[in-house]
């Protein structure tokens, strides 16, 4: 055999808390070959990122490697003195993180950045560098190279820093490229980008990628082999059909099911918890360890979860006719309802527009304008679930916030139960932001760090005057609690003692705190593990049903949309540019821009990935 780009044996990253020992990594194996893609693949905290920080020997001060072997091209890493790995890192072996943002330095252009790695480890003068750092964003698709390279990271979209972050770590030839995260934060159609361009260097190149990520979806898009993760430990490992083919693990069982299909019938998502429990176990030495207990999936739960809920609340039969969409009951479930004709919709949008002003000069004049939102119109009704589906800076996020009137629209207007909410005054729209709430898509973000959940909670009550003592308004606060699935003793916490997931239903409780009867959920799952996101989906179509509530839901995936939303409007440089029914427009889309947002959405269809599979190997036989 070949000696392995990447061998791992045995390998035990341990973090020295105060707290105690924590087991990042707990004895994992595997190799990886040349020109072949492992996908390591788990939730947050299953360990997958401390392995690849492990590999690049950037752990943290209180991690230590206790025992195991990296064999790096067959140079053991463990025990190697940091100037000798130094050496390694960029030219041997490179890393792209998760956020490029948090990884470029916002005061240096981005072509600079990417030519200090070229001068370090190349030798290269300052003029062959910025020319081989051109070469290198052509290269990666970032239009108008060479211009681009004196721009600084705000300057460019999240594609574009994510590219410049794979120039970088491609600029000295590596043997193995770690991505870490890398489409986690991009819009579908970015990251099938952001993909097909790894996929093509690999190939290109004969370079290995270790590919780390949270989605077996993207997993089957890159992978030749896959590596489960859980709690630190390997479950499951083996070649990317076998593992989507036949997974044994209930935790694999769970990741592949969780995740919403476009094709999927589900009403409720099923969730690890459906596959899988776990229990602490002593051992004989007083360490503790996670027994995993498979539960198993049965046909009266699959029928629960298929059939269990509300159906589809659609516009009144007129409006779809209209729309092109006429009403067919061979089409839709047998609970698909619509809404009686004559309706007054809950929210009614008409030519919503904002502008934002681009200013220049020393005298700073407004020279044009970003048409951020050009001319929206839609109507919501009572207890539906619109969903807005775009792509960054399509302006779907600032649509919802201009509702809300957290931004002021610049022309349009909006009406909430007939009434006019441009035309209110702070203190009548205070009133009325108790029955308009929202949820941001950063639940960290959204949240005081100095405030307990508690006082986040309580404090819109105080706003509004609900409760009649501090006492009251804690028992509220406690139910709301629970009504998330969280417990009442998470009061007196603050928000980095929770997960991205508890925090998001923290967020989801503080909306619910002073019972409004529409929601616009902007983004509120995308920074999640598709294990909690299918929890956090879940949840949010229990509180709808037992609450009445109507929500706008934003996204940039159209499978997410699909499953949530009842009706579908898809955005597009400001303006809608497809209405209707989210089952049709999945079915029969019209424009060529949802069919593009279709078909960027990764595929995990065993025939697919079959498919795929095939290629990859006449590839290899071709090559050999």
């Amino acid at each position: 055999m070949t000696t392995p780009v990447i061998a791992i044996k045995n390998l035990r990253t341990y973090f020295h808390t105060e707290e105690g020992v924590v087991r990042a990594v707990d004895d994992i194996s595997f190799r990886l070959d040349e020109g072949r893609t492992l996908g390591i693949v788990g939730e947050s905290g299953s360990g997958k990122s401390v392995t690849s920080l492990s590999v690049m020997k950037l752990l943290a001060s209180s991690a230590k490697i206790e025992s195991g072997s990296i064999s790096l091209l067959g140079k053991e890493l463990v025990g190697l003195p940091e100037p000798q790995m130094r050496k390694l890192r960029g030219a041997t072996v490179s890393m792209i993180f998760q956020e490029p943002m948090t990884s470029l330095n916002p005061v240096f252009t981005v072509g600079a950045q990417v030519m200090e790695a070229l001068r370090l480890h190349q030798g290269m003068s300052k003029s062959e560098a910025r020319q081989r750092t051109i070469e290198l964003f052509d290269e990666v698709g970032i239009p108008n190279p060479e211009s681009r390279v004196d721009s600084y990271p705000h300057q460019m979209s999240g594609g574009q820093k994510q590219r410049v972050m794979i120039a970088m770590a491609l600029s000295c030839d590596p043997e193995l490229l770690i991505a870490d995260e890398p489409t986690t934060a991009l819009d579908v159609t970015i990251q099938a980008q952001i993909l097909d361009i790894l996929r093509r260097l690999r190939d290109s190149r004969g370079m290995s990628i270790l590919f780390i990520t949270h989605d077996l979806g993207v997993i089957a898009e890159i992978a030749d082999d896959v590596l489960v993760m859980y709690r630190g430990k390997m479950v499951e490992y083996g070649p990317v059909l076998d593992i989507f083919e036949n997974p044994k693990h209930p935790y694999t069982k769970g990741l592949l099911s969780c995740r919403p299909r476009l094709d999927s019938t589900y009403r409720l998502l099923p969730t690890v918890s459906d596959f899988m429990t776990t229990r602490d176990v002593v051992q004989p030495d007083g360490t503790t360890e996670v027994e995993v207990v498979e539960k198993k999936l049965t046909e009266a739960d699959i029928k629960r979860m298929t059939t269990h809920g509300r159906g589809r609340l659609l516009h009144p039969k007129s409006e779809l006719a209209a729309m092109g969409h006429p009403w067919d009951e061979a089409r839709h479930p047998a609970d698909t309802t619509a809404v009686e004709e004559g309706t007054t919709p809950l929210l009614e949008v008409n030519d919503l527009q904002v502008y934002f002003p681009v200013r220049r000069g020393v005298l700073a004049r407004v020279v044009d304008h970003v048409k951020a939102v050009d001319g929206v119109s839609f109507k919501v009704y009572r207890g539906q679930t619109l969903g807005l589906v775009g792509e960054s800076g399509c302006g779907k996020t600032t649509a919802g916030r201009a509702i809300l009137r957290l931004i002021e629209p610049t022309g349009g207007g909006v009406k909430f139960e007939g009434q006019d909410v441009g035309a209110l005054g702070s203190n009548d729209l205070r009133r009325l932001r108790r029955k308009l709430q929202i949820i941001f898509q950063d639940p960290y973000g959204s949240l005081n760090p100095r405030m307990t959940v508690e006082s986040t909670i309580v404090e819109p009550m105080n706003v509004h005057g609900l409760g009649k003592s501090r006492a009251e308004r804690r028992d509220m606060a406690a139910a709301l609690l629970e009504e998330v699935d969280l417990k009442p003793e998470h009061l007196r916490r603050y928000p980095h003692e929770f997960s991205g997931g508890q925090r998001q239903r923290i967020c989801i409780a503080r909306a619910l705190a002073v019972e409004p009867e529409f929601i616009v959920c902007d983004e509120s799952v995308s920074a999640l593990d598709v294990s909690v996101q299918a929890q956090v989906l879940n949840l949010l179509k229990r509180l709808q049903e037992s609450r009445g509530l109507t929500y706008i839901f934003i996204s940039h995936d159209l499978s997410v949309v699909k499953f949530m939303a009842d009706m579908m409007a898809v955005m597009n440089g400001g303006k809608i540019v497809e209405f209707g029914p989210s089952e049709n427009i999945y079915a029969n889309p019209r424009e060529d821009y949802t069919r593009k947002l279709i078909s960027a959405t990764p595929d995990d269809d065993i025939e697919q990935i079959r498919q795929r599979v095939e290629q990859r190997e006449a590839m290899r036989a071709a090559n050999a």
